[in-house]
């Protein structure tokens, strides 16, 4: 295929516009994103000058990843490189985000699922650290966890995760339950929940247009997440540091945007 814009390829849209459309479109194969492209990427799995963060939710959506770097006049280019994991799979955020969906977030899982390694320098890390305002940066190592590049078949030595420290949400066994994409995930929440049906309306189009900047009723209905018992850990909070070292770009320095 000859034309790698994202609007070709159909990975274009952010949910930070579209928020039904969490998590967003992601690629097939490893690519790297070069601003409104997504190239072929080479045999490299690691970049010694990056950071490896392991993208759960929309961070591998190419269309996202390009909104987030541009609100900060970022341009370099992206390596995406996809890989099997073990160990880590994809829950749901336990808060509501401005931005207007309940997002992604890691929990510690058996099995092997397949998921992108983002390679952040050290000005796009410092982005993304700003852009997730609700989550701790932690890094994953040890025979417990395995990234696997599904391409060569070489593993990477660990990789950093965003941790959610309102927890994640549970299902009806009270365990992490998986994010199903948005509109399954709000329709299910909605028809749950009397009381969240009065915070955010029926559908989950109404959910998203109230939620959408509205930073006092998004705490609301995280609190109520958690007074409805819906609410476990993801059981990687114990890897989350309180001052990240080793790695370059740690420790934001940029405003966080709307989350």
């Amino acid at each position: 295929m000859n034309d790698r814009t994202l609007e070709a390829l159909g990975l274009d849209r952010a949910p930070r516009e579209f928020p039904l459309d969490y998590p967003g479109a992601w690629p097939t194969e490893s690519g790297l994103l070069v601003g409104d492209r997504l190239l072929p990427l080479d045999d490299r799995v690691t970049y010694e000058d990056r950071t490896p963060v392991l993208a759960i939710g929309s961070n591998a959506c190419p269309g996202q990843l390009r909104h987030k770097m541009a609100e900060f006049g970022s341009d370099s280019p992206v390596p995406m490189v996809k890989v099997r994991v073990t160990g880590v799979d994809v829950g749901v955020s336990a808060h509501v985000s401005r931005v207007g969906y309940v997002s992604a977030s890691p929990v510690n899982s058996p099995g092997v699922r397949e998921l992108f390694v983002t390679w952040f320098d050290a000005r796009q890390l410092a982005v993304v650290d700003a852009s997730e305002g609700a989550y701790d940066r932690a890094w994953l190592t040890g025979p417990e966890f395995g990234f696997t590049s599904s391409g060569s078949g070489e593993s990477l030595r660990g990789a950093h995760v965003y941790v959610n420290r309102h927890g994640v949400l549970r299902d009806g066994t009270g365990v992490p339950r998986r994010h199903p994409g948005e509109r399954a995930l709000l329709t299910e929440l909605l028809a749950a929940s009397t009381e969240l049906r009065k915070l955010f309306g029926r559908t989950p189009e109404e959910f998203c247009v109230r939620a959408r900047a509205d930073r006092e009723l998004c705490e609301r209905g995280t609190r109520l997440l958690r007074e409805e018992g819906l609410v476990t850990v993801s059981g990687l909070e114990r890897f989350v540091r309180p001052q990240q070292t080793g790695s370059p770009g740690t420790g934001s320095s940029l405003p966080p945007p709307l989350m």
